[in-house]
């Protein structure tokens, strides 16, 4: 089982506002088995010496890099924490605090010493849908599943939702209700009943806004889908009649879904970006896309996860200066251009290089010229 505490917008946000003399960020491709654990942690601390030489060549403060060290030493040699982990594991240490988070996607090892943070694998996983609604339907049952990348999947409670098919069904063969005899009476009142149930969600899947996936056999799953008005109803489903289904199953019935989800999403924003580019609202120019960052002009933003290209970004003018160096003077400018996206409201998106728009580092699309 995957043990995961992905952060949350406003943690992100927080993550991406941090700056202190010296940080570190550290990511590692983790593993829930206890046979990972032994790896992970000489990874870990490997990471860690990466990072102090970093530190030691920049001339930092010896005891900001003690205090660094041993925040990160009592990381590796926490057994207890080493038993519950996800597919990769991000570490963020200052000397002052530690933070670290438990991530459901397998992300590439590396090792970052800057004073900020870097940000752009942790992006990848908020990129990927990880959470949902499983809707279970069946004239037996109502169920909605909630599906979190940090949690079990639980069924949650909604007010006014309808147990059963029942008592629509009971008006069947009713003196006024003849229409109601036979295969189009049928398809009459499984429509009734997924109107009333598509009611009874609509506040709770607003309030959420998350993806919404049925689950059932047909005729009903289509039929529902004809009366649903909510706008996060997924095309895909999980076909048959899911009564018997635990919501853990069904749970990661929808874990396929959701990635093709988010490859659709992503092949659907890279047409709009090279439109974009095509037209003169957006670029992928790494010098363009810092000063639009710096001064608040990018709606939206696609990077590299994967390339690191070292550098500075000025901080009033966001003039970019590349360098050949990766040092703890130095940062990733395609995260620094994704922090300061971020902070100004943009819509961030991390990718892999064959996603990217004709091999870009990045790319993005303007609010307003620059």
């Amino acid at each position: 089982m995957l043990h995961t505490d992905i952060p949350t917008e406003a943690e992100l946000r927080a993550i991406a506002a941090a700056r202190a003399l010296h940080c570190v960020s550290i990511y590692l491709p983790t593993g829930p088995l206890p046979s990972d654990a032994e790896r992970s942690r000489r990874e870990l601390s490997n990471h860690l010496a990466a990072a102090v030489d970093q530190l030691e060549a920049a001339g930092a403060d010896p005891h900001d890099v003690d205090a660094i060290s041993a925040s990160i030493t009592a990381l590796v040699d926490d057994s207890f924490f080493w038993s519950y982990q996800a597919s990769s594991l991000a570490v963020f240490s200052t000397a002052d605090a530690v933070r670290t988070f438990r991530l459901p996607n397998r992300l590439s090892p590396t090792v970052q010493v800057s004073d900020r943070l870097h940000l752009k694998p942790l992006l990848r996983t908020l990129t990927v849908p990880q959470s949902a609604f499983v809707l279970a339907l069946s004239q037996n049952a109502v169920r909605l599943i909630e599906v979190s990348g940090d949690a079990p999947a639980g069924e949650v409670a909604v007010d006014d939702l309808p147990a059963n098919a029942a008592r629509v069904f009971s008006t069947r063969g009713d003196n006024d209700s003849a229409r109601l005899i036979g295969d189009e009476g049928v398809t009459t009142l499984l429509g009734n009943y997924s109107r009333q149930i598509d009611s009874a969600l609509r506040t709770t899947l607003l309030g959420a806004g998350l993806p919404l996936i049925v689950a059932g056999a047909e005729p009903l799953a289509s039929i529902y889908r004809g009366v649903c008005r909510y706008d996060g109803l997924v095309a895909d489903g999980i076909a048959g009649n899911p009564d018997e289904t635990s919501a853990a199953d069904l749970a990661a019935a929808a874990r396929p879904i959701l990635d093709r989800l988010g490859a659709d999403q992503v092949t659907a924003l890279r047409a709009r970006l090279t439109e974009a580019i095509g037209t003169g609202r957006g670029t992928s120019d790494l010098s363009d896309l810092a000063r639009a960052a710096t001064y608040g002009a990018l709606d939206v933003l696609m990077i590299d996860v994967d390339r690191s290209i070292s550098g500075t970004l000025d901080e009033q003018s966001g003039a970019l200066t590349l360098s050949e160096t990766d040092d703890a003077i130095d940062y990733g400018v395609v995260d620094e251009i994704a922090r300061r996206a971020l902070l100004t409201g943009a819509r961030v998106v991390a990718v892999r290089a064959d996603d990217m728009p004709d091999g870009s580092a990045a790319a993005g699309i303007m609010r307003f010229a620059v």
